[in-house]
């Protein structure tokens, strides 16, 4: 990859020598654009596009999750509804409440917020969501979607990070894409949009042999494991893209999954917090306009 272009305006988006890539920003400017698009469907087709949403138990991080999701939504004219159930909720009651939304025509989106209460599976969460409703990306059809390139919609994360690295590369072609995760929710996923944008794609997870040598040979790098700091700086090839997905409270702060260092060798890297998670919410809100249109017959995922 070429060098970065150093200009003077840039310097307030530089750390280290690597350009912070602002996932805040991007955010704002898919929102500004899905409020003009969604504004258009409900005038022309009378399209209203609707999220149910439903949190289970008190875990107050999810509780914050959920209203960040909801301002999102009410920004850009998307409709919510909420079913905060008790954490004794039982897995059959709460599968009953996601088939109600399934049955019900005028929610086109439904998100279960995760963790989920140890005695409930998050496979039967996920599989029991309809299809066409599924604006996590996470039922099993979904997944098999995106495996063989069908249409469908797509995990918001993952979504997200793509998006951030075309930030730095209007075309990812050829790029050397090693993820550090192998989560069903960022890692497996991100390997398949990856493939889609024709990376070379290498999924690490704990077992992988001599990690900071299959590291130092990514053109963009993706950290999903989850552990905070753990991508070395010494492992960053020079000019490599940094996708830091991790959010790790470390003494009272926000930390990602890769040392600070990184930002010495880096070409571009996303900050914590500011970078994939306003990206994460942005993709959500496309995935309930997408899902919203298909299920009026106005479009295709």
């Amino acid at each position: 990859m070429p060098p970065p272009d150093r200009r003077a305006g840039d310097v307030a988006t530089m750390k280290g020598g690597a350009r912070l890539l602002d996932g805040r920003g991007l955010a704002a400017a898919r929102r500004a654009a899905l409020k003009q698009k969604i504004a258009h469907a409900r005038a022309a087709h009378g399209l209203a596009p609707k999220l149910a949403v439903v949190l289970v138990g008190d875990d107050a991080a999810s509780a914050v999750y959920v209203r960040n999701k909801q301002k999102a939504c009410a920004e850009v004219g998307i409709a919510t509804m909420q079913a905060h159930l008790p954490s004794a909720t039982s897995e059959a009651a709460l599968l009953s409440a996601i088939e109600a939304h399934n049955r019900d025509a005028a929610v086109h989106g439904i998100l279960v917020q995760f963790p989920l209460p140890p005695h409930i599976a998050p496979a039967r969460v996920m599989a029991a969501i309809a299809p066409d409703k599924d604006v996590d990306g996470l039922h099993p059809l979904n997944q098999a979607r995106l495996m063989t390139g069908v249409a469908g919609l797509r995990p918001c994360t993952p979504q997200g990070c793509v998006l951030l690295a075309r930030e730095v590369e209007s075309s990812l072609r050829g790029l050397h894409a090693v993820i550090v995760g192998r989560s069903l929710l960022v890692g497996k996923p991100l390997a398949h949009l990856l493939l889609q944008e024709n990376c070379t794609v290498s999924l690490a997870h704990s077992h992988t042999r001599d990690l900071p040598a299959l590291a130092a040979q990514a053109d963009l790098l993706v950290a999903a494991c989850g552990r905070a700091r753990f991508v070395q700086g010494a492992w960053i090839k020079p000019d490599a893209i940094v996708i830091d997905v991790g959010i790790n409270r470390v003494a009272g702060r926000l930390v990602g999954d890769v040392d600070e260092a990184a930002a010495e060798r880096a070409r571009a890297l996303t900050p914590v917090p500011g970078g994939v998670g306003p990206m994460t919410v942005a993709c959500l809100l496309d995935n309930v306009f997408a899902a919203a249109k298909r299920q009026a017959g106005l479009a295709e995922v």
